[in-house]
């Protein structure tokens, strides 16, 4: 059975953001760099804030100001680290699908000996924490203490090999 919540209106929480709503907006866009973006976080924070209890606050409009800071900051970290991992258009489509022509299987044989050609250029200890982690799927941390080093270290060995991998593809092109 759910559990109804009830809220109270707090016209003095509401008037407190419409009297700032601007400088919170400013702040926020000033971290994220996209004033769309902040408006959305400021209204978050207003939710957030009108749902939670009500609770003695020496200076509301700073400690608003604290939790706006830190919803831009925690946008601001989502979207770079959803920019890391998204890929371009032309990679997706580069995607080898079963039933594929055979000329596009070839290229797409070609393109895997030039990447074992690149693993082969790497460290052995980087380019056995590259295949562990991409290839077999272990954890990093597994990865660092079957190596002895630190989750950090094999972190930056996996990051390195990609970027090798990657220059290797682009030279020949």
């Amino acid at each position: 059975m759910l559990k109804t919540i009830t809220v109270e209106p707090r016209p003095a929480l509401h008037q407190l953001f419409v009297t700032h709503r601007q400088r919170f907006i400013n702040t926020a866009t000033r971290i994220l760099g996209c004033r769309a973006s902040a408006e959305d976080v400021v209204q978050d924070a207003f939710v957030k804030m009108n749902g939670s209890p009500g609770t003695a606050i020496q200076s509301q409009s700073g400690y608003l100001m604290r939790v706006v800071r830190n919803l831009a900051i925690d946008h601001y970290r989502r979207q770079s680290l959803e920019k890391r991992y998204k890929c371009s258009e032309e990679e997706g489509l580069a995607v080898a699908v079963a039933g594929d022509c055979p000329e596009s299987l070839l290229e797409d044989r070609q393109v895997l000996d030039k990447l074992a050609l690149a693993l082969q250029d790497l460290p052995p200890r980087t380019r056995h924490a590259f295949e562990q982690y991409r290839l077999h799927g272990q954890s990093q941390k597994d990865i660092a203490q079957e190596l002895g080093v630190s989750p950090t270290l094999v972190n930056f060995m996996i990051r390195d090999a990609m970027v090798h991998c990657r220059k290797t593809l682009k030279a020949m092109g």
